[in-house]
């Protein structure tokens, strides 16, 4: 059985009936009274996010969940499409089960979450860091470098993104798909 000491980032747990991700967690010590164990949670079978406190050493129900991984084919109108890499299975989740549906492109690789316990898909996250190309921008001011000034530009997904006034259309850049921020410029 886990306790509250065995609490991480990103573990699933059950909670009444439903399955939360931690997003972050901490302890408060007090000379009084017993310590306390506190998390920020996400819903990941709703969209409820909650603060969840527990006395130390309480009992915990953690979920175990595999990351498979799948691969991207198309979106119709039941959802996305995914495909297994290695049993070839395919699968239709919604988008509000991915984490960053406006960055996933044509054959890009998606890493479903499955609960072992129900053998369900109850979620979906893209790589952390993925290469894009620019399709369109506009072209930066010469000499307006100093305030660390961006412009929006959009990707060969769809989506648009924030970018130093130096990148151009036509260039491969890094971005971080859990904040959707620039990353970096990516040489050929």
């Amino acid at each position: 059985m886990a306790t509250t000491s065995d609490i991480s980032r990103g573990m699933i747990l059950k909670l009444d009936g439903n399955l939360y991700s931690v997003v972050e967690f901490g302890e408060n010590k007090t000379a009084r009274a017993a310590a306390k164990v506190w998390a920020k949670l996400k819903g990941v079978d709703n969209n409820r996010s909650l603060e969840k406190t527990w006395n130390s050493g309480e009992n915990i129900y953690p979920v175990r969940v595999e990351k498979t991984a799948f691969q991207f084919l198309y979106k119709d109108d039941t959802g996305y499409n995914l495909m297994n890499n290695e049993t070839f299975e395919q699968i239709v989740l919604a988008e509000n089960m991915i984490d960053a549906p406006q960055f996933l492109k044509d054959g890009g690789e998606v890493f479903v979450l499955i609960n072992t316990e129900t053998e369900q898909a109850i979620g979906a996250e893209l790589p952390e860091k993925i290469v894009v190309l620019v399709t369109y921008c506009e072209p930066g001011v010469r000499g307006d470098t100093a305030t660390r000034a961006t412009k929006p530009a959009t990707v060969d997904t769809g989506a648009t993104v924030n970018v130093p006034l130096f990148v151009d259309e036509g260039e491969l850049i890094r971005i971080n798909t859990k904040t959707g921020d620039y990353v970096e410029r990516v040489k050929e």
